[in-house]
């Protein structure tokens, strides 16, 4: 084989967008193979007493899967979400892991294995998907050579494998990147409908609406508005009108906790995540009401009118008028709420990974895409898994990298957002 044919045929591998998914698939499987999530039960020693305890192994371990089964065995038990106990999310994805619980019942009992497993394999699906919509939307922003290197980018960083087997953010952010992608493909419809699916999964995707509204004329942004709000207020209304004081517990749960892993966490001084409480406590709807750390000392009132400022300013900016500016609005605008939020929660870097890499699909965009996984996983699970004896509280040595993780992780998410600010206001095709 000859030099020249090697030249030419190294390209035509990278670009072959089956071989990418093949080895992207088959890499995720092996793991799931060797790496199985499962769970047992042992008896710990407390207080010089023998407890009940569950310890897990496997690519679920750290992740969300055991506590998301909890549900699902409550629900197969008849004890349905928004009406009989609150559950923190919206329905989407409570529906899928019950669903699916319910399925795998037919045939007999379901162990934590078989129905993790299957969880972590639709996820996978869901990121294949992603890797398809970054191939589809970097060609289409970006042009061919950024639509072939951008899914490989994102084949080989870290949270795109962990993240499906802890999770559901790898849905959301399929169903964001379709959204963008039917819009800009002028499929109003079909890009309504995926964000209200997307924000009945997360609330996340509802963030679309003001780049509509920017960017669009206004009887394509009503049209777009009234089908992506009302088939979320058909279906939480529906819920409400169901489940009465239960379900309303379960929408407002997200708002009603104490800051947790970001920089207002650090100012109201809470050292902890922000899981819930288990299944025990969901029968009392007042409990989705409890803080479970400290008050903020800044009010959200206070700490919501700089960002809104900073919004209606960008808002109001002469803005690039192409499909590249529309994207880089969609990103800021969600850098921005992850910015003001009370709270962090690591899966977040799956939406953001993709969003950074079709707005800055350079060296830069892959470096801060790889720092923030790296801090990602430093805080959570490399310093909370050592909490152990504090019940779950960052204390002692471990303050101080800690907080240095959160500044750092904000730093750059600010820089982002200053970066996806001069972008969206680049030279070009002004409004």
């Amino acid at each position: 084989m000859t030099e020249q044919t090697n030249r030419t045929r190294l390209p035509s591998l990278v670009a072959d967008l089956r071989l990418l998914v093949y080895l992207f698939v088959g890499f995720r499987l092996v793991m799931a193979m060797v790496y199985q999530p499962y769970a047992f039960d042992v008896y710990e020693l407390d207080a010089g007493e023998f407890v009940p305890a569950t310890i897990e192994r496997g690519l679920s371990t750290f992740g969300d899967l055991r506590y998301y089964y909890q549900f699902a065995e409550l629900i197969d038990a008849g004890e349905l979400p928004y009406r009989d106990f609150w559950h923190e999310f919206p329905p989407v994805w409570i529906t899928l892991f019950g669903g699916i619980y319910a399925v795998m019942g037919l045939r007999g009992e379901v162990d934590f294995t078989a129905w993790a497993t299957a969880l972590g394999l639709i996820m996978t699906v869901f990121d294949v998907g992603n890797l398809l919509l970054l191939r589809r939307l970097g060609g289409r922003l970006h042009g061919e050579a950024a639509g072939v290197a951008l899914p490989w980018i994102y084949a080989v960083l870290a949270a795109p494998l962990i993240f499906p087997w802890w999770t559901f953010e790898t849905m959301v952010a399929f169903l964001i990147l379709a959204a963008l992608a039917f819009l800009l493909e002028g499929r109003d419809r079909e890009s309504a409908l995926l964000a209200a699916l997307g924000t009945l999964t997360k609330y996340t995707p509802i963030l679309v609406l003001p780049a509509v509204w920017r960017f669009y004329d206004r009887r394509r942004a009503v049209r777009y508005t009234l089908i992506t709000a009302g088939v979320v207020l058909v279906v939480l209304g529906g819920l409400l009108a169901w489940g009465g004081r239960m379900a309303w517990a379960s929408l407002l749960a997200q708002f009603s906790k104490a800051s947790y892993q970001s920089v207002w966490a650090l100012v109201d001084g809470n050292m902890r995540t922000g899981s819930f409480t288990g299944p025990e406590t969901r029968f009392d709807a007042d409990n989705a009401f409890e803080p479970y750390g400290n008050e903020p000392v800044i009010p959200a009132v206070i700490r919501t009118v700089p960002f809104a400022l900073a919004g209606l300013y960008v808002y109001t900016r002469k803005l690039r008028q192409d499909e590249q500016g529309v994207v880089a609005f969609f990103s800021l605008t969600v850098v921005l709420f992850f910015l003001w939020a009370h709270g962090w929660s690591p899966q977040w870097i799956v939406t953001l990974t993709p969003l950074i890499l079709l707005n800055f699909p350079t060296r830069d965009g892959v470096l801060v895409c790889l720092v923030l996984n790296l801090l990602c996983f430093v805080e959570y699970p490399v310093f909370f898994m050592r909490t152990g004896d504090t019940g779950g509280a960052i204390s002692g040595a471990l303050v101080l990298p800690y907080a240095f993780t959160i500044l750092l992780r904000t730093g750059l998410l600010a820089g982002l957002a200053v970066g996806l600010y001069r972008r969206v206001t680049a030279r070009g095709a002004h409004a």
